[in-house]
C-alpha cells in the first residue's frame, strides 16, 4: 500500500476515534498504528521525498513544453461583459449613470494634478514641512482596492478572504517582510476588530491619495520625525477632499479639457441607442453641475444629436448627490438654477424635463419616479459610493472598471500563463511534500527540497506580479493568481462588470447575461490547470 494512502487511512482512523470515542476497525492492510509508525520510520517517507524530487526535476525539464500547451487555451475578451448574477437586458427599462470614470474618463494628468494640489494644501494650509513638495505622483506605485491602516500607517493589499498579501504591505514606500507583518499584526489575516481601522481606497481618484499617504509617511521616516499615523491619513484625506470641494480640480480640468478629458464617441452612441429603444436614462453624480456640463459639452461637441443640449439625453439629471449618503438619508431634492447658480426653495414632487436637481435621497427618488427593483440598472466605478447602496435597494448594478481591459490582456498573454502553470505545478508538489512524514535523520533532504520548491514559488509569484504592478501586482488578483479583496467587493456589489460602457453595444438588447456554470468566483479569471502539465 502506498505511503500516502496509509497516511490518509491513519488520519481517518484517528479522526473517527476522536469523534466516537471508540477504536475503529481499519482495513486489513493496516496491522495497527504501531506497525504503520514503524513502517514510516523505516524510510517510506524518505522514498516518497525522493520520488517527489524526481517529479520536480522532470517538471523543470518539461517547463519548455508549457508555452506550447497553453497556446490552445481559450482567451478571455478584454471588451467583454462579465456576470456575477443573471441579468436580462430586455427587462431593464431604466439606466442610471455616474459621471466621473463612468461617462467620462481622464488622462493620467488628472492624478498628477490632484496629487500636486493636495500636496500644496498640506504644506501651505496644514503646515507640513516644505520638503514634502519635492515628491511627485508615481503612477507605477498604487493600484485600486488597497486599504490604509489608520493606526499602524500601512498600505495593505488583501486577498479575497481578508488576509494581507505577503508582498502587499508597505510602510511608506518600503515593503515590509513577512516577519515584520507578523510582528505588527500577529497574523496575516485581518480580523473584524482590526478591519475597523482600515480605510478602503476603491475608486480611481484614490490613486493619488494612496501615493501621497505613502510619500508623507516615508518623508517622516527619512527625516526621523515622530508622527502619528492617524493624523497622516486625516490630513491627507482632508487635503484631497479640499481639492475636490473647493473646485480647484474642476476649474483646472475645464480650463484645459483636451489635456485631461478623453473623448469617446462610442459612449454617446450607447446613450443614444438606449434612448432610441425607449429606455429611461438618469445621471446621478457627486460632481457639481458646472463641471459635468462643461465636461459633457466638450466630450460631445463633435457629435450630431437632436436638440441643443446633452441634457436631453437624460430624463433626470442630479448633481452633488452626496453619495453614498444619498441612499440612506432623507435629504430633499432642490431645483438648481443653471443661469443664476442658485437653489430654489420650492418642494420637488416631480422631475421636469431639462431641469437640474441637487442633493436628494433614494427614498424621494423612488417616490417621484416609481422606478423600482430589477427594472433599474446603475453604472458606476466606486464600489462603495456608487454600487453598494443601489445593490441593497434592489437595483441591478454594473461596475465600470477601466483596469479590467489591461489586466485581461496580460492574463491572456503567454508570459502570465507560463508562470501560472509553473506555480500550479509547484503548489501540487509542495502539497505532496507537506503530506509526507520523514524521520529526524533524513530531515535535511526534506528541508532542502522544501526550500527549493518555495524558492521556485517565490520566483513565479514575483514574475506574475511584475507583469501588472511591481509594488502591488494586479487589481483583481493576488500574487498566487487567486482573487483579491477588490474582486470580493466586485463579486458582492456588482451584478455585472466591464471595462467601459460601449462594450454593451456588442450585445443584443434582448440578451440574457448569466455567469458561466463552471465559474466559482470571478468569471473573467481563466486559470491554467496544473493537471495539463502533470509529470506523474
Amino acid at each position: 500500500m502506498a505511503p500516502a494512502v496509509r497516511l490518509r487511512l491513519l488520519a481517518s482512523c484517528r479522526l473517527f476515534s476522536a469523534l466516537s470515542g471508540t477504536v475503529p476497525r481499519c482495513r486489513r492492510g493496516l496491522r495497527g498504528l504501531s506497525t504503520l509508525s514503524s513502517t514510516l520510520g523505516s524510510g517510506a517517507g524518505e522514498d516518497e521525498i525522493e520520488r517527489i524530487r524526481r517529479e520536480f526535476e522532470d517538471a523543470k525539464r518539461n517547463y519548455l513544453s508549457i508555452p506550447a500547451a497553453i497556446k490552445d487555451m481559450p482567451k478571455m475578451d478584454p471588451q467583454g461583459i462579465y456576470v456575477n448574477k443573471n441579468v436580462k437586458l430586455d427587462d431593464l427599462q431604466v439606466y442610471g449613470f455616474d459621471y466621473d470614470y463612468t461617462l467620462s474618463h481622464y488622462s493620467d494628468h488628472l492624478q498628477c494634478l490632484i496629487y500636486d494640489l493636495a500636496k500644496k494644501h498640506l504644506v501651505n494650509e496644514l503646515k507640513y514641512p516644505e520638503s514634502c513638495l519635492q515628491y511627485d505622483y508615481d503612477s507605477s506605485f498604487p493600484v485600486r482596492g488597497l486599504y490604509y491602516d489608520k493606526l499602524k500607517g500601512c498600505l495593505l493589499k488583501l486577498d479575497f478572504f481578508g488576509s494581507i498579501e505577503p508582498d502587499g504591505c508597505f510602510f511608506g514606500r518600503r515593503k515590509l517582510s513577512s516577519t515584520e507583518i507578523k510582528e505588527l499584526y500577529g497574523t496575516r489575516h485581518i480580523g473584524r476588530d482590526q478591519a475597523r481601522q482600515l480605510v478602503g481606497l476603491m475608486d480611481v481618484f484614490c490613486f493619488s491619495e494612496a501615493c501621497l499617504i505613502a510619500d508623507i509617511v516615508q518623508h517622516f521616516v527619512d527625516a526621523k520625525l515622530e508622527f502619528d499615523a492617524p493624523y497622516v491619513y486625516e490630513d491627507v484625506n482632508q487635503a484631497i477632499q479640499h481639492v475636490h470641494r473647493s473646485g480647484l480640480v474642476h476649474r483646472k480640468v475645464l480650463s484645459e479639457p483636451q489635456k485631461f478629458l478623453l473623448k469617446n464617441s462610442q459612449v454617446f452612441r450607447f446613450l443614444k441607442t438606449l434612448r432610441e429603444k425607449g429606455k429611461k436614462l438618469f445621471l446621478l453624480t457627486n460632481s457639481p453641475f458646472y463641471f459635468v456640463d462643461g465636461g459633457m459639452s466638450y466630450l460631445l461637441e463633435d457629435q450630431h444629436f437632436d436638440g441643443n443640449s446633452w441634457r436631453e439625453l437624460f430624463d433626470v439629471v442630479i448633481a452633488q448627490a452626496n453619495k453614498p449618503s444619498f441612499y440612506n438619508s432623507d435629504h430633499p431634492f432642490r431645483v438648481y438654477d443653471t443661469e443664476k447658480d442658485t437653489l430654489a426653495f420650492t418642494a420637488v414632487d416631480k422631475f421636469l424635463p431639462n431641469e437640474v436637481y441637487y442633493h436628494g435621497c433614494l427614498k424621494s427618488f423612488l417616490q417621484i419616479t416609481k422606478w423600482r427593483g430589477p427594472e433599474v440598472i446603475y453604472f458606476g466605478d466606486h464600489l462603495f459610493s456608487d454600487l453598494r447602496g443601489p445593490s441593497k435597494a434592489g437595483w441591478r448594478t454594473a461596475a465600470v472598471i477601466r483596469e479590467l481591459e489591461d489586466e485581461i490582456g496580460i492574463q491572456n498573454g503567454d508570459s502570465y500563463r507560463f508562470q501560472q502553470a509553473k506555480l500550479g505545478i509547484i503548489h501540487d508538489l509542495l502539497g505532496k511534500v507537506h503530506a509526507t512524514v520523514v524521520s529526524t535523520e533524513k530531515g535535511q533532504v526534506y528541508r532542502t527540497l522544501l526550500d527549493e520548491l518555495n524558492a521556485e514559488r517565490r520566483q513565479c509569484r514575483s514574475g506574475m506580479r511584475d507583469l501588472f504592478n511591481s509594488s502591488f501586482g494586479a487589481t483583481f488578483l493576488t500574487d498566487t493568481g487567486k482573487e483579491s479583496s477588490f474582486a470580493y467587493h466586485i463579486h458582492q456589489y456588482a451584478d455585472i462588470y466591464t471595462s467601459k460602457l460601449e462594450n454593451f453595444l456588442s450585445y443584443a438588447p434582448e440578451s440574457w447575461l448569466h455567469p458561466p456554470h463552471d465559474i466559482k468566483i470571478m468569471p473573467h479569471n481563466a486559470k491554467v490547470p496544473a493537471s495539463l502539465f502533470s509529470t506523474s
